[in-house]
């Protein structure tokens, strides 16, 4: 059954990548106490089986020091400082090479599940956590028996593993009695540190079925309801309103920047009165026209209106225009299949630029077809131009 929220609707959703963040940022992680426990049992028992050796060596010059006193220090006042000030440096040594290896467990341990978290929110008081109720809802929750059948888990496992060892080694405890104190030590220490390590795995049993239920646990905790999810993309991706406000001024940038290449342009090509589509082309560093500006309508008078300022030449192609339209981006170069088409119209303009200016015979107007995988595009609509209700199309 779904979790219900305070205001009665079912949380049947899943978290979203944003709640699992803020939870994430607010220390709330899926952690196993199992796991925690039984890596930090499991490494301390590996350190002790590595360095256990050296450990009780070291154990044994300490009882030689401190037990070991001649009868001629026994009245020198200075001899306990010494003997004490050198007992301490074994005891250190002894324990430091564990001890490190204890630390570097407490501190990766944690980052094995969940990560690690730094969060001053977690040390707030909460007033929650005063309250009686919700402590008899902890106390006899889910998760209250829960941690009860980790706890019997663990009694079994441990016990039943001690029983094993204990008759597995019987023999070799027993065997014990028959050696020196160095031998015995030696031993026991030996058969103490694999028998920890044994008993520390063991608990691997429990944190393999604790770990899929803390996931679970905390992926159930995060769940939302439908209406949640809808607040949380509306404050994530803001209004709707407020999204066609940004639309909207994203647009007057972008075509502020159009308008700003209309003048780089070396022709226009024209509809003549509904579409405007403005082509450059420089040989030496693109390898086909690209189009620098296109528009419908208001945009298209604009374009031809700056066109003009500028002296870039206006030329009337309809079919063209429509496909230029089309199958074009901003900034794109033109597809192949209107090379030829595109290529007729620049001749031209530039033999038209050349004639100008040397007062020659004005080249023959070009018309240029449109390839038949682009009828489509240049297909009039049924409310297409009339050349009538604007301004004829010029080519200066």
């Amino acid at each position: 059954m779904a979790e219900s929220s305070e205001d009665g609707q079912e949380k049947t959703e899943e978290p979203t990548p944003k709640r699992q963040q803020d939870a994430k940022e607010k220390g709330q992680v899926p952690r196993s106490k199992e796991l925690n426990t039984t890596m930090v049992m499991v490494l301390g028992a590996g350190g002790l089986l590595v360095f256990g050796n050296y450990m009780v060596g070291q154990i044994n010059e300490l009882f030689h020091v401190t037990f070991g006193m001649d009868r001629q220090d026994a009245f020198d006042p200075d001899a306990p400082f010494h003997m004490l000030h050198e007992a301490f440096w074994i005891g250190i040594k002894a324990v430091a090479p564990f001890a490190l290896v204890m630390l570097v467990a407490a501190l990766l341990t944690p980052a094995l599940m969940g990560g690690w978290t730094f969060t001053a929110s977690g040390m707030a008081p909460k007033l929650e956590k005063m309250s009686p109720l919700k402590g008899l809802k902890r106390m006899f929750g889910v998760n209250a028996l829960v941690e009860l059948g980790k706890s019997i888990a663990k009694v079994l496992v441990v016990f039943g593993v001690a029983m094993l060892l204990f008759w597995a080694m019987q023999d070799r405890i027993a065997a014990m009695t028959r050696e020196s104190l160095q031998q015995g030590l030696m031993h026991g220490a030996t058969l103490f540190f694999w028998a920890f390590f044994a008993l520390a795995a063991a608990l691997i049993i429990v944190a393999a079925v604790d770990i899929p239920y803390q996931i679970w646990d905390h992926t159930q905790k995060l769940k939302m309801t439908h209406q949640e999810v809808k607040d949380e993309n509306k404050e994530t991706q803001g209004k709707p309103e407020v999204k066609s406000k940004i639309r909207q001024l994203q647009n007057q940038i972008a075509q502020g920047r159009m308008m700003e290449n209309v003048p780089k342009a070396d022709v226009v090509v024209t509809n003549p009165t509904r579409y405007a589509i403005a082509l450059r082309y420089d040989q030496s560093r693109m390898r086909a026209p690209q189009v620098v500006a296109k528009g419908t309508d208001v945009l298209a008078a604009r374009i031809r209106e700056i066109a003009d300022d500028n002296g870039i030449p206006l030329f009337e192609a309809p079919p063209l225009a429509r496909a230029l339209y089309h199958t074009t981006e901003l900034e794109q170069e033109i597809p192949a299949g209107l090379y030829l088409s595109v290529a007729q119209v620049l001749a031209y303009i530039y033999q038209l630029q050349a004639a100008r200016r040397t007062g020659g015979q004005q080249p023959e107007r070009p018309r240029p077809t449109v390839p038949e995988e682009f009828k489509e595009y240049a297909r009039p609509p049924e409310a297409d131009d009339n050349p009538t209700n604007g301004r004829p199309a010029t080519e200066f």
